[in-house]
């Protein structure tokens, strides 16, 4: 996991600059790649980034498309001691077991 999000952090800072902003999609294609790594399976992460930069052209229209992850729910508990917690991510409920993954703009 901290492997993948080196990577990206590597790559945000030093090869996205060299290239002038093309991503027709919102959350950026690097972006949406980091949340699907994070959430789903390492091949089917692999799947779904590919299938969105091969859709990152002239051809498709692009527009807002945020990740959409498949999640067990009933397992994850909340703990919580009285402290702040930093909110990562949103997940907007579409179907069973899906949703759809927001990331928080933090204020810093």
């Amino acid at each position: 996991m901290m492997k993948i999000d080196s990577l990206f952090r590597f790559y945000k800072k030093y090869i996205s600059p060299l290239n002038p902003p093309s991503c027709r999609f919102y959350p950026t294609c690097s972006e949406y790649a980091n949340i699907q790594f994070r959430f789903q399976n390492p091949l089917l992460a692999l799947i779904k980034t590919i299938a969105r930069i091969l859709r990152c052209n002239q051809i498709f229209s692009g527009g807002i498309e945020y990740p959409i992850v498949k999640l067990n729910i009933n397992n994850i508990k909340i703990l919580h001691n009285n402290k702040k917690i930093n909110i990562d991510f949103w997940l907007i409920p579409k179907d069973k077991n899906y949703f759809y993954v927001i990331k928080n703009l933090k204020e810093d």
